[in-house]
């Protein structure tokens, strides 16, 4: 692994992949990255990957692979999204202490679990060395990041998949300054009363908030959900439609709802004097925009039809849409644009299973 120089001119970071590795490639060399010896390099600037590199996408390995080479050969950084720390909870056996309750895995096999990894682990099945090595990858992959200014005058940044949650991650990274998990923080991560269950689902699933006794969201990727989505930056909220931070819609009169005390003191605040903050995760719709002056979320949704969008930054305290660069995902496969400099075997793929979205 190449040690990580501070880049020249800025970072590009880049929104949720999910196994989108052609689109992936095909944005990297539309920010100007070329590939150099099986790497995407760029002269002045470096990639951060917001993670959720995995799952759902025709071309898992290859989204990896691209990705993967690119930390390993310090021509990017990344953060751990909830599916790779869904992936080692789901491939990791549980350890057994007497007197709890048996389990075989950290994140039980359940219908639901296992329809959300299908598709890695079909598309992994033929080569289990490479999945071993992704899984080891994704243990590399630190919680968070907070990057000083690239040069005087000019601001830092923040990265985090899902929520920066100040208080939260600063005692997570004081006792983990790299930012990085071990093995018995993935396990005591199953304990919903822990510290580490706390850090994962504040920072890889961010901040919700349940739906009211006997309401559900029946969600367009066919799951039913008992509480919805919040985001961190309204400065006095009042109302659930005030907070509310996904694609569906809250069930009828829901927005106009009052928030409890209770329900207030569980919402994070991340302020507009803070730095740059970027984030995925929220599988935004449309163009993009910036939801705060200085939040960017980058996920929009490209294993849905979307867009994989990156947002080129410079140093600047207040962040600018017209930063935004993406490459779209028509439905239709011929309208879909491909990278030039990859080889075409690289582009093979058995394409999605059943009715799994496609790039």
């Amino acid at each position: 692994m190449n040690e990580f120089v501070t880049p020249q001119d800025g970072y590009d970071l880049i929104g949720d992949v999910h196994g989108c590795g052609a689109t992936l490639a095909t944005l990297l060399e539309t920010l100007g990255y070329h590939l150099i010896d099986g790497v995407y390099r760029h002269p002045t600037r470096k990639v951060i990957f917001l993670g959720d590199i995995i799952d759902r996408g025709p071309r898992i390995r290859l989204a990896v692979q691209l990705a993967s080479r690119m930390v390993d050969a310090g021509e990017a950084l990344i953060v751990m999204g909830n599916h790779e720390y869904n992936a080692l909870a789901y491939c990791r056996r549980a350890r057994q202490h007497k007197g709890e309750e048996h389990r075989d895995f950290l994140r039980p096999h359940t219908s639901r679990h296992n329809r959300i990894i299908r598709e890695t682990l079909e598309q992994y099945q033929h080569h289990p060395d490479e999945w071993d090595e992704a899984l080891r990858w994704f243990m590399r992959m630190p919680l968070c990041l907070d990057l000083p200014p690239l040069a005087p005058g000019k601001s830092g940044l923040r990265v985090v998949h899902a929520c920066w949650d100040e208080s939260l991650v600063r005692a997570f990274l004081e006792r983990y300054p790299d930012g990085r998990i071990d093995e018995d923080f993935l396990h005591d991560s199953i304990d919903s009363n822990s510290f580490a269950w706390r850090v994962l689902e504040r920072l890889t699933r961010g901040a919700s908030l349940r739906l009211p006794e006997g309401i559900e969201i029946h969600s367009g990727d066919g799951f039913t959900r008992r509480s919805f989505r919040t985001h961190f930056w309204a400065r006095e909220p009042r109302t659930y439609g005030d907070v509310v931070f996904q694609p569906d819609n809250l069930p009828g009169e829901l927005e106009s709802r009052w928030l409890s005390d209770d329900e207030l003191s569980n919402l994070p605040y991340y302020g507009p004097e803070q730095p740059p903050l970027f984030l995925g995760h929220y599988w935004c719709e449309g163009l993009p925009a910036l939801p705060a002056p200085n939040i960017a979320c980058l996920d929009y949704s490209a294993v849905k039809f979307g867009r994989l969008v990156a947002y080129r930054f410079s140093g600047e305290a207040t962040l600018d849409a017209e930063n935004f660069v993406w490459v779209p995902v028509p439905r239709e496969p011929s309208r879909r644009p491909l990278p030039e400099e990859l080889p075409v075997d690289a582009l093979a793929s058995r394409g999605p299973s059943h009715d799994e979205p496609a790039e």
